[in-house]
């Protein structure tokens, strides 16, 4: 069986040096602040998570405030230690402004940690969008106003002044179709012979009658 070729990645390769450089430093400044035995490798730990995680939230595209707020204040942790164990602190006489500093710590990684993954949590639980609101069945339309009587009543056909001429054409085709049915013309059907519009046809009627 052909061994599979090793690809060495000179950029991760890098990010491994960095990260052991950064974690040392870390273990260092944490163990001259008093913090001995395994408390001192648990701030570099702890540090690293807190960037790692607030690094996954600005990935996500979700609430990148939060997430660029803890990723700066992990990075200044980091950051500061390898400035302060570069030669420019006295690491065998640590201030008590950084002692403080160090024995806090853990209370504010706590809290970045915790709201980091509450809001994780939250946003796998939706999916990454936002709920869709429930159908709801449609409102009943409104009931129309009741009329007065006097308003539902037929509106009398329109007496407009139509041309005398065309009134005299619509007598003679009235005629003409009385003569041959036996019965007065219709709107319609005087509509149809005259070809005019059905308003026009209507003020045609009312003269007929």
């Amino acid at each position: 069986m052909r061994a599979l070729p090793v690809r060495i990645d000179a950029v991760l390769i890098q990010a491994l040096i960095a990260g052991a450089l950064s974690f040392a430093h870390l273990h260092d400044l944490a163990l001259a602040a008093g913090q001995d035995g395994w408390k001192a490798w648990a701030y570099p730990v702890s540090v690293d998570l807190l960037l790692v995680a607030a690094w996954r939230r600005l990935r996500s595209g979700e609430a990148r405030t939060a997430g660029w707020c803890w990723f700066l204040v992990a990075l200044t942790a980091s950051l500061g230690a390898n400035v302060a164990t570069a030669g420019l602190l006295d690491l065998n006489d640590v201030p008590d402004w950084l002692r403080i500093l160090v024995a806090g710590w853990p209370a504010i990684a706590f809290l970045g940690g915790t709201l980091l993954a509450h809001g994780t949590t939250a946003d796998a639980s939706t999916g990454g969008r936002e709920p869709v609101p429930e159908p709801t069945a449609p409102e009943a339309p409104a009931s129309a106003p009741e009329l007065p009587a006097a308003e539902l009543e037929p509106a009398p056909p329109s007496t407009s002044p139509v041309p005398p001429a065309l009134v005299t054409l619509a007598r003679k085709v009235a005629d003409e179709h009385r003569a041959r049915t036996g019965t007065p013309i219709d709107t319609s059907t005087l509509r149809a012979r005259l070809g005019v519009p059905l308003p026009l046809a209507e003020a045609l009627s009312a003269h007929l009658t």
